[in-house]
């Protein structure tokens, strides 16, 4: 059975190894069938579902204060924009998948792909903010793909969560693929205060098709959210088949 869906972080316990702030952060969300996207979950993973369905999202941010459990920050403040999916495992963990990771920092993207395998990508990125409309824009600098993509959102009303921003939003882990076998790296952070978010403009030109997804962008998104972002920490990794800790 998989675990519930909860607005606060079960205890993420110790050691945890990492911490970074996510800032000002756009959630964009499209429904998809879950078999349509069932090929790219690591093994043992399969798409998590919410009402039948299942969710692509894509969500530019900053990330800052990243650094060790105890000690400075090892870096201020980055730009990421990730695509990522919604995934519970066979002891029923909840997590994200992650297709990209993209950042304009090459020293993140090399250090991230190294140690934890995740697909991190160069990208030149740029985020601007003013009178409540985010502005994120990326070009890929990637071998063999080209990609860019621009995102507008007019931040609007804090918003009241409801069962389907909790599933979107609140996921303490992700999976991976690494060295043959399947990971669970956990996280926690406070609960997010949510906002509601027009998109203003949207333009995809290669981002999804990079990805293995090229029709999704034809359409708007079926949820959009805003978010001035937490302080998160990340625990020690464990395999997706390791039995989860009492509730």
């Amino acid at each position: 059975m998989a675990e519930a869906v909860t607005a606060e972080a079960p205890n993420l316990g110790k050691p945890w190894i990492l911490r970074q702030d996510w800032v000002n952060l756009s959630f964009l969300h499209w429904a998809v069938e879950p078999a349509s996207i069932a090929q790219f979950y690591p093994p043992g993973t399969e798409p998590d579902v919410f009402e039948g369905r299942s969710y692509v999202g894509l969500v530019p941010f900053q990330m800052a204060h990243t650094g060790l459990a105890h000690g400075p920050a090892l870096l201020r403040t980055i730009l990421e924009t990730n695509v990522r999916l919604y995934s519970v495992d066979g002891t029923g963990r909840r997590g994200v998948v992650f297709l990209s990771l993209d950042s304009n920092r090459p020293d993140v993207v090399a250090a991230a792909r190294t140690v934890f395998g995740l697909p991190y990508r160069w990208a030149r990125m740029s985020y601007q903010q003013r009178a409540g409309r985010h502005t994120y824009r990326s070009i890929l600098r990637w071998p063999r793909v080209t990609a860019t993509s621009s995102i507008e959102v007019q931040v609007g009303e804090v918003l009241t969560p409801g069962p389907r921003e909790h599933f979107l939003t609140a996921r303490w882990g992700l999976h991976l693929a690494r060295a043959g076998h399947t990971w669970y790296l956990p996280n926690d952070h406070p609960a997010w205060t949510l906002r509601t978010a027009e998109l203003i403009c949207f333009a995809d030109d290669g981002l999804f098709a990079s990805v293995g997804m090229p029709d999704l962008g034809e359409r708007p998104p079926d949820h959009v959210a805003f978010s001035a972002g937490v302080a998160a920490r990340f625990g020690w990794p464990v395999l997706a088949t390791t039995p989860r800790r009492p509730a």
